[in-house]
């Protein structure tokens, strides 16, 4: 039986190949030489495995192992020698490396070895990645079945190298009971499986962490010559950029990538690698290239391969400067060749029918581009905002300690506004669950993430998900926003159980400068667990565009009771000069009672100057309980309490305006509806929001709406003529008793209409000004005046009253319009067919087909005339309006 191939590779030729004579330690080579063709046999049939739990990846059986005894010979090259017993270790540690890259490796379930917690936290983060919001109970016990497998590849891919370290130790057995370890020798299982197992996981460390763990050397074992020593680092270094640098077509056989289809990303892997020839050494640059250029096609995977030899280039780099900097032998290979540029990598990776150009966007001033985005570019110029997404950070963190330590009860958040000699401050502070150095770096500096759904900051704080914690802010992104309010900045925090040696400030004078990190070290320096935040304030908060001037009563208390509408941490407020804080207790809008929710959304006036308001505030109250109707999804959960009827906007001095949420914080503000409805932010700055309810659910809340509106005998002609092309807009009719427009000197509904069009034989369809109109009495106005119009019997005009935002966006105007017609949208020309679709979904179109079942006719008989002359129609109805422009509508004559 022929030898495998990797047997004639330098490495094990020069170190665990048998000697044919002369060879001293002949027995000493020959029992390392049989353990490790023994191990490698036995790990074959579980490196098999390791497609059927990841067929999209490349190949990881066997033939990848044998592959680094050639890679590591090349990255090695003449600079550096191994012993037999460093060759043996190394050559377990290719073996096993890998090997727990498929659920056979486990030996029981992927959620099961990965415990309840990582399970969930790992499934809670996916399902938000996937689905945009974070998951029940349920769905974590039971996640559907695209991110069950989802978790279960990402859980294999970001444990395989520490289950490899297990991997020395773990047994099997046989069908007749006995026990099977991969290293079958137990002296050297024991002796030597602690540091394979090790180095096997190390593939998968950052560089900088292989110093300190393999920085001894380790003498012979008592049976092997003493110059059989073993350096650690020397192999950790030697098989991660083994590894990383077997890469050639052997991983990506042409037809097993026909047989396994993989998607998406890992298909541009398969498509470069099964591209590239076997690498060369040349100087000290390892040297790829391309067996055929690549088409236009498979330029993704070119990009790709780009990428991902730019990555080796930069482990072989890291790897070189380390052992420079510790004064050891220093590998062959040092740089990749090539990858410098796009024009010289295509001299190796050589193109037909496209050029490379390197487009991709760059930021050469990283700290520049964060001054610029993390304040007024990206949240607008509302200084609150910034206050806003402090409190959601700090309601995170203290609920993140929560879930962690459900013996904790005491979480606060305090807010506090204060003038020192020559400014203003303005101070967050949370006992939260705080952030340790690194969460502090990677994950709150990491401008662009969302730390909480981070995998870094799961692996960190692993039991979140189990916990029930489900973050409200953007813990990164939404810190940046502080800069809207001043440039200095300090952030004091410990983590929840650390020592408080472990605090650390760091301190920022801009986004666009370095921020300084230190340690508190200074006597009297005992940060609490938990966060503070501290800025000075660039204005005082009672200047015009300050921290407090969209307030009314410039305290900060209402500002925070605005932003804040819903929170289960209590928010202690400490206004400036006050000796107690005021505290701000927690609320749920989707549990609370309507009066209740209505006090919430607009508190109570308290001040005995605005007994008038609050006695007005009061009468809207009863007013909106009797009126609002819930919004529910499709579990029942409210997702909001709102009216939609306009008299609660207009009665009274105090605006009532519409709320939209996120996560419980205002977004935005709207004269659509009274109450509240549930958003999902739509932009980083998180002003403007979707609503989370779909046109469904909403549909239901309008008929509902409307149902109480009749009910009640509220229903008057004013709010027919107001919720007219809302109505319309979701349901794409309209009840034939509602008023939508006004016909001479009377109101106009669908019911009414065959009546009057049938004894006209023409209609004028006026288009707006000169004329207005109002609801409230209804009737015609002259716009520029304000006076009364009356309009003559044959004149028509539609009350189209476009709802806001966010109704607006759930029913477009485009939603209901003629498909038939859609085509016309992209006609140069304003022709009949063009107007038909532009004017098709809306109330002017409910008129025209009304028109045309009254006269018998179809739309090109109505608008094709007004075409023809060119849409100049316009009627004087007298000389004080002037002329009005509209469509002169005509009845077809029976001849035609």
């Amino acid at each position: 039986m022929p030898e495998p191939g990797f047997t004639s590779t330098p490495l094990w030729q020069q170190t665990l190949a048998a000697r044919r004579r002369g060879d001293d330690h002949h027995r000493q080579r020959e029992r390392l030489r049989q353990s490790y063709l023994t191990l490698r046999e036995n790990a074959a049939v579980l490196l098999a495995e390791n497609a059927r739990s990841m067929p999209g990846f490349t190949v990881h059986d066997i033939s990848h192992v044998d592959a680094l005894w050639e890679t590591a010979s090349l990255v090695c090259g003449d600079r550096v020698t191994l012993t037999p017993a460093e060759a043996y270790v190394l050559g377990c540690a290719f073996v096993l490396h890998d090997a727990a890259m498929g659920e056979a490796a486990y030996g029981t379930s992927v959620p099961e070895a990965l415990g309840e917690q990582r399970w969930h936290d790992l499934v809670s983060v996916t399902y938000y990645h996937q689905q945009g919001c974070w998951p029940t109970r349920e769905e974590l016990d039971s996640p559907p079945a695209g991110i069950a497998e989802t978790c279960r590849q990402t859980a294999i891919r970001e444990t395989h190298a520490e289950q490899a370290r297990r991997l020395v130790d773990q047994r099997w057995r046989s069908s007749a009971g006995n026990e099977i370890y991969l290293i079958e020798d137990l002296q050297l299982r024991e002796a030597y499986g602690p540091l394979i197992g090790q180095l096997a996981a190390s593939h998968w460390w950052p560089v900088d962490k292989l110093a300190e763990p393999f920085g001894q050397d380790l003498g012979s074992l008592t049976w092997q010559p003493s110059e059989w020593i073993i350096e650690p680092l020397k192999l950790a270094c030697a098989l991660r950029l083994a590894d990383a640098t077997q890469i050639d077509g052997r991983r990506a056989h042409t037809f097993l990538f026909s047989l396994r289809g993989p998607q998406g990303v890992s298909r541009e892997h398969w498509r470069f690698q099964e591209h590239v020839s076997r690498p060369q050494l040349v100087g000290d640059r390892i040297t790829y290239g391309s067996w055929r250029a690549f088409t236009s096609d498979d330029a993704a995977a070119w990009w790709l391969a780009l990428d991902y030899l730019r990555g080796v280039d930069q482990e072989l780099k890291k790897v070189d400067a380390l052992l420079h900097d510790l004064r050891r032998d220093r590998l062959a290979a040092r740089a990749v060749a090539g990858v410098d540029s796009p024009e010289r990598f295509a001299r190796h990776f050589p193109v037909t029918g496209w050029r490379p150009i390197d487009a991709t966007v760059k930021v050469s001033d990283v700290p520049a581009l964060v001054g610029t985005l993390g304040g007024e570019q990206l949240y607008g110029k509302e200084p609150e905002v910034a206050l806003r997404e402090l409190i959601q950070n700090a309601h995170d963190a203290v609920l993140a300690r929560q879930a962690l330590d459900p013996d904790f009860s005491d979480g606060r958040i305090e807010v506090r506004l204060a003038e020192t000699a020559e400014s203003w401050q303005l101070e967050v502070r949370d006992n939260g669950v705080g952030m340790d150095e690194e969460s502090l770096v990677h994950g709150l500096l990491d401008f662009g993430t969302s730390g909480w759904s981070s995998a870094r900051i799961r692996n960190r704080l692993p039991g979140l998900a189990s916990g029930g914690f489900q973050p409200r802010g953007r813990f990164g992104i939404g810190f940046f926003s502080v800069f809207l309010l001043g440039r200095t900045v300090e952030l004091i925090t410990r983590r929840f159980d650390s020592a408080i040696g472990d605090a650390r400030r760091l301190t920022f004078e801009g986004a666009s400068h370095r921020p300084l990190l230190t340690p508190m070290s200074e006597p009297g320096d005992r940060a609490a667990p938990g966060t503070v935040v501290r800025v000075t304030l660039d204005k005082s908060p009672y200047d015009v565009q300050g921290l407090l001037y969209r307030t009314s009563d410039d305290r900060l208390g209402q500002l925070i009771r605005r932003l804040v509408l819903e929170h289960a941490v209590p928010i202690h407020v400490w206004e400036h000069r006050a000796a107690e804080p005021e505290v701000v207790a927690p609320f749920s809008l989707a549990t609370g009672a309507p009066d209740a929710v209505y006090d919430r959304l607009y508190p109570p006036l308290t001040d005995s100057w605005r007994v008038t308001e609050e006695k007005h505030r009061l009468q809207l109250r009863d007013s909106f309980v009797e009126r609002a109707v819930e919004l529910r999804d499709d579990a029942g959960h409210r997702i909001g309490l709102a009216a939609l009827w306009n008299d609660l906007r207009n009665k009274g001095p105090r605006s009532v305006l519409g709320l939209v949420t996120v996560n419980g914080f205002l977004a935005h503000e709207t004269a659509a509806f009274a109450g509240y409805l549930a958003g999902r932010p739509s932009r980083a700055s998180r002003d403007n929001a979707d609503l989370i309810a779909d046109q469904d659910q909403v549909r239901r809340w309008i008929r509902a709406q409307e149902q109480q509106l009749r009910a009640t005998g509220s229903f008057t002609d004013s709010v027919q003529l107001e919720l007219a092309y809302t109505l319309h807009n979701a349901f794409n009719r309209l009840p034939d008793d509602i008023a939508f427009a006004f016909a001479g000197r009377r109101l106009l509904r669908p019911s009414g209409i065959p009546a009057w069009a049938a004894g006209r034989d023409e209609v004028f369809m006026a288009l707006g000004q000169p004329l207005s109109w109002r609801s409230r009495p209804p009737e015609v106005l002259h716009f520029e005046s304000g006076q009364p119009v009356t309009l003559p019997e044959d004149w028509v005009l539609v009350c189209q009253m476009v709802p806001l935002l966010p109704l607006s966006e759930v029913f477009p105007d485009v939603l209901n319009r003629d498909p038939a017609y859609e085509s016309a949208r992209n006609q140069s020309e304003l022709t009949w067919q063009k107007v038909w679709w532009r004017m098709s979904g809306g109330l002017n179109g409910l008129l025209l087909r009304a028109l045309c079942r009254a006269w018998s006719c179809t739309v090109e008989d109505l608008l094709a005339p007004i075409e023809q002359r060119h849409w100049s129609d316009a009627r004087t109805l007298d000389e004080t309006v002037g002329p009005v422009e509209g469509y002169l509508l005509r009845r077809p004559s029976k001849g035609r």
